[in-house]
């Protein structure tokens, strides 16, 4: 199966804890403005450990006029047209990396304790599979415990843990953990079926 054809399955409904739904879609260019008010709304020592500078408009402009779905997939959840969540499945198209994946997740903070994350991860997975590749990984500082325990739940394990490798955008250093997920991929998915 390849990536277009797993991407015409969507938008579709996700079901969350307590009844909870949501709507699941990729970017559009159309969502730059909700996109942006997503990651304002993250809390300031949130915004610390993600790599790139969210809360600058022209950041999130160029990922909205530049989609690439084939190389960073943002799958986006949405409530009444209000982006809540976000998981992105990153890929390299060639070279020793082609067959890995990493895989990153943000969930506004009115939204999360319903699974949500963890279903935008399940999902972000599925996707990785369909697109033939063989292992996901997600990347971690330290202090962000809960992401760990989710990412465990869902049979990711650790790979790596660098004590004080990485520095936040205060320049604090802090562990650095790479977790992975090696996926089975039957023919079908690698488009060999």
């Amino acid at each position: 199966m390849s990536l277009e054809s797993t991407l015409d399955e969507y938008p579709k409904k996700i079901h969350c804890a307590d009844e909870f739904q949501c709507v699941t879609r990729p970017l559009a260019s159309s969502d730059e403005k909700s996109f942006h008010e997503f990651f304002l709304a993250m809390p300031g020592q949130e915004l610390m450990f993600i790599k790139h500078r969210v809360t600058d408009p022209e950041v999130v402009s160029d990922w909205c006029r530049n989609i690439d779905l084939g190389r960073n997939l943002p799958l986006l959840a949405l409530v009444d047209e209000k982006i809540i969540g976000a998981a992105t499945l990153h890929q390299q198209l060639g070279g020793w990396r082609r067959h890995i994946g990493r895989i990153s997740v943000h969930i506004h903070p009115d939204f999360r304790g319903r699974g949500l994350a963890q279903e935008l991860v399940n999902e972000t997975v599925e996707i990785a599979r369909h697109c033939g590749l063989e292992k996901v990984e997600a990347e971690f500082i330290g202090k962000q415990e809960g992401g760990i325990k989710m990412f465990s739940l869902l049979g990711f394990s650790t790979l790596v843990r660098l004590p004080e490798y990485v520095r936040d955008m205060q320049a604090i250093p802090h562990d650095y953990i790479l977790m992975g997920l090696d996926l089975v991929t039957d023919e079908e998915y690698a488009g060999m079926g």
